[in-house]
């Protein structure tokens, strides 16, 4: 099966025409457990975005993602499963709640926000990949750099100075050739002491540019913006650029030269082009919490104020609109809403029509087993038993963690989730802690020693806990 790896618009094409809806589960399978009918839903609203791209334009403009409400208790893998999407196509990505937006005309971030946040992350992941294209080239540029440093080019002797020749079997020798060749042989020693890390420790001095223009908070009928605002793009006589000479040492100067030669290198309005297609045609924004403002209008009053409100801001952006950003205007018509909520007290069927008219795909998922649990902690690439064992690796203590134990660490996970609010698997993290707290906090004192956690050990640190019930509530 083919995995994704960054690389040219081609590549990308190819490699994710291969995967499969049944193929994007089976990735998702390998980082969040369960939940087969939001991983179905989601991995059909990525094939269908690949199908969207072999259209022809006219019929590709009215086809419109199915945006996806998932509906489930917190810790269940929602956030997990939409994340992994993104990374897995390699989209531009973000997460959001809607809770933190407000009505236009109240102190607070308006919604159009999360749209220049997604381009601003959109600009971050090509600006990234170009640099890997570019990073050769900028450490070889940086090394002539900074060996024109260490060893300045040798000046040509004046003319009226005369120049020492001689004739040996009827060859004329040039003083200026002889010591041409002799400082290309001493910078090509330069080059390999540098090379080594010989010199690292040498201070050499470096010309630096300075980066701190003023920034300003612009504030707008939208509400309260933070936008930086280069003086130098404005008032290019007022605010020249400006250069320091700054000592440092050669390791430093060498990985400071580089950054500059990439920012060189790039063309930043060739990125800006490149991310703000990625984010009109493959985005994927994680709206979380919209159950938070999923209620009526009640008349009267209070912080729930506004809650339709915000739910008739984020129409148009979910609808398809145009934004503006300081990049550009993006339209938002083909970006991927996944929406997500509790709606313990409320229910989808609470937010405007207009609104649940535009996420057709409704996913409920399932609160986790105990056997789940067992599932989370052994199966997925980074779970939590591998993420414990490589960090005490690094202290030179191997840890190492019996079945018995992983079931016992799911049961109390499964009970206090029972017993008190339930978080789905974010109580794993709780009671591991726990469970490794005295492992953890001597592990520097003793290396090269082995420890195995089994059912005994783990109930021997969660016995005292258990046996008080108002101590359990307050700690697990």
């Amino acid at each position: 099966m083919a995995i994704y790896l960054p690389g040219t618009a081609e590549e990308e094409q190819v490699t994710l025409d291969e995967l499969t809806p049944r193929e994007i589960v089976t990735e998702l399978d390998k980082y969040v457990v369960g939940q087969k009918d939001a991983k179905r839903a989601v991995a059909i609203a990525l094939r269908n975005r690949m199908r969207r791209q072999k259209l022809a334009p006219e019929m590709a403009e009215e086809v419109i993602p199915k945006n996806i409400i998932m509906i489930g208790p917190t810790g269940v893998g929602k956030t997990e499963i939409a994340r992994r999407l993104a990374k897995l196509a390699n989209s531009p990505f973000l997460k959001v709640e809607a809770s933190k937006f407000t009505e236009v005309g109240y102190v607070g971030r308006d919604v159009e926000s999360m749209i220049r946040d997604l381009v601003e992350i959109a600009i971050e992941m090509i600006r990234e990949e170009k640099l890997e294209d570019v990073a050769d080239k900028a450490e070889l540029n940086a090394e002539e750099r900074l060996l024109d440093i260490l060893l300045p080019p040798a000046s040509p002797r004046p003319a009226d100075a005369g120049s020492s020749t001689g004739s040996t079997g009827g060859v004329v020798i040039d003083a200026t050739t002889t010591l041409t060749e002799s400082s290309s042989r001493t910078r090509e020693k330069l080059r390999q002491q540098l090379r080594e890390g010989k010199l690292d420790d040498r201070t050499v001095e470096i010309e630096t540019r300075e980066r701190n223009f003023p920034s300003f908070e612009i504030i707008s009928n939208q509400g309260v913006e933070e936008m930086d605002v280069n003086l130098k793009d404005m008032l290019p006589n007022i605010f020249g650029q400006r250069t320091k000479k700054r000592k440092m040492k050669v390791n430093e100067a060498f990985e400071y030269l580089i950054q500059e030669e990439e920012q060189r290198l790039i063309d930043m309005e060739q990125v800006t082009r490149v991310a703000i297609d990625r984010v009109e045609n493959s985005g994927i924004i994680f709206l979380d919490e919209i159950d938070k403002i999923a209620g009526r209008e009640s008349g009267h009053g209070g912080p729930d104020v506004s809650r339709e409100g915000v739910q008739r801001d984020i129409l148009p952006i979910v609808e398809g609109t145009t934004v503006n950003t300081r990049y550009g205007m993006v339209r938002t018509d083909h970006i991927l809403f996944v929406a997500a909520g509790a709606f313990h007290v409320s229910k989808p069927s609470d937010l405007i029509p207009e609104l649940q008219g535009r996420f057709p795909i409704r996913v409920e998922l399932q609160s986790l087993t105990m056997e789940d649990f067992v599932r989370i902690l052994t199966e997925p690439k980074s779970s939590l038993t591998r993420q414990y064992i490589a960090l005490l690796e690094t202290e030179g203590v191997k840890l190492e963690f019996t079945p018995d134990a992983l079931e016992e660490v799911a049961r109390f996970a499964f009970r206090v989730n029972e017993g008190t609010e339930n978080i789905g698997a974010r109580r794993l993290h709780t009671i591991m802690e726990r469970v490794l707290d005295e492992i953890s906090f001597e592990a520097p004192e003793k290396k090269g020693q082995e420890f195995k956690v089994d059912a005994a050990y783990v109930q021997k640190m969660l016995s005292d806990i258990v046996k008080d019930q108002d101590l359990s509530r307050y700690i697990l």
